[in-house]
């Protein structure tokens, strides 16, 4: 049973008289990440700094440098297939002549009757002619150069093939791997009739073009 006060009021709302209403509590709106109201400072955007930008001296300097090691690689290679020999022996005329640049090509040394080579003889690079190659038989007689009995005609080759006294002795039959060489000028000459057949292995490689002062 409610009993009411003297003014009619039930006394269950007499005790909050006077009381303010207390307030709803607040649910916090959950916002998606990275959402900030217009005007609030994202402090996570101060604490991103961007890269620096390349300059226009530092990308051109990184392009010498990439220039340069790929010109450095390409030299290697080409001193490791190729060399040059600037001659200054006259035994080759008139094919090689005094002053001539020689290039050679390491790798090749499959050698033919005619190729030009290049070899050294008692610490002298010397360029010559190819005239047999292993299992034929040289010899020089009264009548000229014979390879395996029959007498050569080089038509452009001006002076004719000799002996020397001092020599190796005729005829000869060449090994495996072994090349018989002669200067073109043949008189005088340094070759293998002085030195015998050369090995392969001994040679430089084969001579591929020649470079004269008067077409550089």
């Amino acid at each position: 049973m409610t009993v009411n006060n003297m003014y009619g009021t039930p006394r269950h709302m007499t005790r909050h008289a006077g009381r303010a209403p207390e307030p709803m509590p607040r649910v916090p709106h959950e916002r998606p990440p990275g959402y900030h109201p217009q005007g609030a400072v994202n402090p996570q955007a101060h604490s991103r700094k961007r890269p620096p930008q390349p300059s226009v001296w530092r990308e051109l300097r990184s392009l010498c440098v990439k220039i340069a090691g790929i010109a450095g690689v390409a030299a290697l290679i080409a001193l490791f297939l190729y060399g040059f020999h600037y001659n200054v022996d006259p035994s080759m005329n008139p094919a090689v002549k005094d002053g001539d640049l020689v290039m050679y090509y390491r790798l090749d040394k499959k050698y033919r009757a005619g190729d030009l080579l290049l070899l050294s003889f008692q610490g002298q690079r010397q360029v010559r002619r190819v005239i047999a190659t292993a299992g034929d038989t040289v010899d020089i007689t009264e009548d000229g150069l014979k390879i395996n009995g029959a007498l050569q005609q080089e038509p452009e080759i001006h002076r004719k093939t000799e002996r020397y006294a001092e020599g190796i002795d005729f005829p000869l039959t060449l090994g495996e791997n072994e090349v018989f060489v002669l200067g073109d000028a043949r008189e005088g000459v340094t070759d293998s009739r002085i030195y015998g057949p050369v090995s392969i292995e001994d040679t430089h490689g084969k001579v591929i073009t020649l470079l004269r002062r008067r077409n550089l």
